[in-house]
């Protein structure tokens, strides 16, 4: 499918009305065309973020800038498998790598209080990365969960920054599709029944017929870390 960029490249700025507009116009686009569109209009300003499910964005944005940098945000409650997942992609990949260290957590606030755990272990950092950007990437997909469902191609975050989920619309046969034409590396807790993999003390096994982040703060009302608003 050919997608006619609709402005022009190093732009930076985009009012809603031409952020709706680029959406419409990507909203099929194949990923790799809207990773170069984000590329060209957002340059130096723009960068990736990895939760290390898997690594289908990065492998995919790296065909189309080897350089872009790529943010994890290490809680420091990452299950071992995850960690060693960062040092097989970042290997991989030979990766521009920003790791966000959060701040020790000696009050076990996932555990008391997960709302503002979240805030002060993964939003917070993930403004600490942000800042003197201008856009960032996401592999949020909408068959992930009904929260994703809505998840535009193209929108604007709370902060005000332009926000793009290149494969918000993959199904899990698309990833698996790709992983396996591309060899993906992929974490390997996801072959052990996690579907959605966060941190270690909020992340459990999913049943078979629950989607995907089913597994995350269960039985909490708590669905979303914070990170993708």
């Amino acid at each position: 499918m050919s997608v006619t960029l609709p402005f022009p490249s190093q732009r930076h700025s985009y009012t809603d009305d031409e952020l709706v507009e680029v959406n419409a116009e990507l909203e099929h686009a194949p990923a790799s065309k809207i990773i170069s569109w984000a590329v060209e209009a957002f340059g130096p300003h723009l960068c990736l973020t990895a939760s290390m499910n898997d690594a289908v964005l990065i492998d995919l944005a790296v065909k189309v800038d080897p350089a872009i940098e790529v943010v994890f945000i290490d809680t420091g409650y990452h299950f071992p498998e995850t960690l060693a997942t960062v040092e097989t992609v970042r290997r991989r990949y030979g990766l521009n790598m920003k790791i966000m260290t959060a701040p020790e957590n000696t009050e076990l606030l996932w555990k008391t209080d997960p709302d503002n755990c979240c805030s002060a272990l993964k939003v917070q950092q993930l403004d600490r990365a942000l800042a003197g950007k201008a856009a960032w990437m996401s592999g949020i997909r909408r068959a992930e969960a009904d929260t994703r469902a809505t998840a535009h191609v193209v929108g604007r975050d709370l902060r005000g920054l332009v926000k793009v989920n290149p494969i918000a619309q993959w199904t899990d046969l698309d990833v698996t599709t790709y992983v396996e034409a591309h060899d993906v590396p992929v974490n390997p807790l996801i072959a052990q029944g996690y579907g959605s993999i966060g941190c270690m003390p909020c992340t459990e096994k999913v049943a078979d017929g629950e989607d995907a982040r089913a597994g995350r703060w269960r039985g909490k009302t708590k669905t979303e870390c914070g990170l993708h608003g």
